[in-house]
């Protein structure tokens, strides 16, 4: 007789083997969570636990350069030098001789004593996470400061590293970004062939400027620079303003804000204030955050304005640190590093790829002694996409803006405008010089009419053009307006000719 079923006593010790492989399956996957439970604690603590720094000490303090031992850091790195009392000292690494290094402060040294304690300030680096390509920081230059940025800073005033000057309570910046950024491939810019309106008849009309541009104004102190940007700043239509005031007088930062940039200006402005009483780290600082701001702006597909009063302050603040840390003097005391950093700043403004935003810039330049041959002057304007040049003899005759239209050039205004327009420019230009020239005689009476023709035409225009080329600070001219106005400064003569 055959078996119909299995014997029961194997059947029970088949489900006993059964449970006890699905306990050790369970225990074993309790296990395996608890264990990844205390690894997600572990890496999350680990993420935020602070970095272990390297520290060395200050051996020796000359003038505002700081020498340190025991660290090894690359350029640019960011230190803290704690003093026995009080708050430390943030300074930059700027050179390196042997085992020592050249730090420059961006604060004042007071209460720093020999063996400060120095610590190295690494920028934080969040824990990668899944999916995540690479480390946004893999380039040395990525691991420079970190400064804040974001549309809340609109509205705002802040120093050269964003901390807050206008009393409006902190900074709550949506990101933060490197003071320094990674050159921009010239292949991957847009072209300028769009024109910016910067509200300036005299700009707009005769020296056209387009979104993308970069723009030297050059003039002697007190010539009226100021009240030419705040024109700019306040009738422009860039959607947003960046303003750094690099170098210039302490009460000018707030007459700039208040008298010439205004309320309006200041809805869709950020200004970044680095005065003359800051040290030179703290200039160069605030010009490169500055620029980053507008770089932000721009990567959000933004038009910017970026204006930069003065250029020649950065150069100087470079020229003081190079000085200080022993590098030679070439042009007019000015080392080889002040020539090499200013393409790099320029550089950073302009156009971003088709479609995108754009930052057009307008930096002032010093010319000191009205000598237009200074070295920072004649190195800026050939970097420069065109210059706009102030004359000390027009702002003293009244003529505002001082512009002096036979020294100033739009470089990029040959591709924005009409072919009739750029006409319109030439033959402005060359009845106004031919006026200069004979200015003199005219005057005297020396000067007899019919003689030449072109000054002829040029000695009847010519209250007409100088009219055209003044404008009142409340003023605002439009682009449409300015070259409608040029065209009717040549039709009214056509008229009056054939009638």
């Amino acid at each position: 007789m055959s078996d119909e079923g299995d014997d029961p006593g194997s059947v029970r010790a088949g489900v006993h083997v059964g449970e006890a492989l699905k306990a050790r399956r369970d225990a074993a996957q309790s296990r395996l969570q608890h264990w990844r439970s205390l690894a997600e604690q572990a890496s999350e603590a680990v993420s935020h636990a602070d970095p272990i720094l390297s520290s060395g000490h200050l051996t020796r303090i000359n003038g505002l350069v700081m020498e340190a031992a025991g660290l090894k850091l690359p350029l640019g790195s960011t230190c803290k030098v704690y003093p026995n009392v009080g708050a430390p000292v943030e300074a930059e690494v700027v050179g390196f001789s042997g085992e020592k290094l050249f730090l420059m402060p961006s604060d004042d040294l007071y209460g720093l004593s020999p063996g400060a304690q120095v610590m190295a300030v690494e920028p934080a680096i969040a824990p990668p996470k899944v999916g995540q390509r690479g480390n946004k920081r893999r380039r040395a230059i990525d691991r420079a400061k970190q400064v804040p940025v974001g549309e809340s800073m609109l509205g705002r005033v802040v120093d050269g590293v964003g901390r807050p000057l206008d009393g409006k309570g902190v900074l709550r910046p949506e990101t933060q970004r490197s003071l320094q950024s990674r050159p921009y491939n010239p292949m991957g810019r847009a072209p300028i062939e769009h024109v910016l309106d910067v509200g300036v008849r005299a700009i707009n009309g005769m020296l056209t400027v387009g979104r993308g541009q970069r723009m030297g104004l050059f003039a002697g102190s007190g010539v009226g620079k100021s009240m030419l940007l705040g024109m700019m700043a306040r009738y422009t239509t860039a959607e947003v303003i960046v303003v750094g005031l690099i170098g210039e007088r302490g009460r000018e930062v707030k007459e700039f804000i208040d008298q010439i940039l205004g309320e309006p200006g200041m809805k869709r402005a950020v200004v970044v204030a680095s005065p003359a009483d800051t040290g030179p780290l703290m200039r160069l600082q605030g010009a490169a955050y500055a620029t980053t701001l507008a770089e932000y702006f721009r990567d959000q597909g933004k038009h910017v304005l970026l204006i930069m009063d003065s250029l020649t302050r950065y150069a100087m603040a470079q020229r003081e640190i190079a000085l200080a840390i022993g590098e030679p003097p070439a042009t007019r005391g000015y080392p080889p590093s002040v020539f090499a950093r200013m393409p790099q700043l320029v550089e950073r403004a302009g156009n971003g790829p088709e479609g995108g935003g754009s930052i057009t810039a307008f930096y002032t330049v010093l010319a000191e002694g009205d000598d237009q041959q200074d070295p920072i002057a004649d190195a800026a304007r050939a970097i420069l996409d065109g210059h706009i040049v102030l004359t000390r003899a027009l702002g003293d005759a009244g003529h505002y803006p001082a512009i002096d239209i036979e020294q100033s050039i739009s470089r990029a205004m040959v591709n924005l405008i009409e072919p009739d327009h750029l006409n319109r420019i030439r033959r402005f230009k060359v009845l106004f010089s031919r006026y200069q020239r004979a200015r003199d005689l005219i005057v005297v009476g020396a000067y007899v009419p019919g003689t030449d023709p072109v000054l002829d035409e040029a000695v009847k225009l010519y209250p007409r053009m100088e009219k055209y080329l003044q404008q009142n600070f409340g003023e605002s001219a439009e682009f449409e307006e300015s070259v409608t106005g040029l065209k009717a400064l040549f039709a009214d003569e056509a008229g009056g000719a054939a009638a």
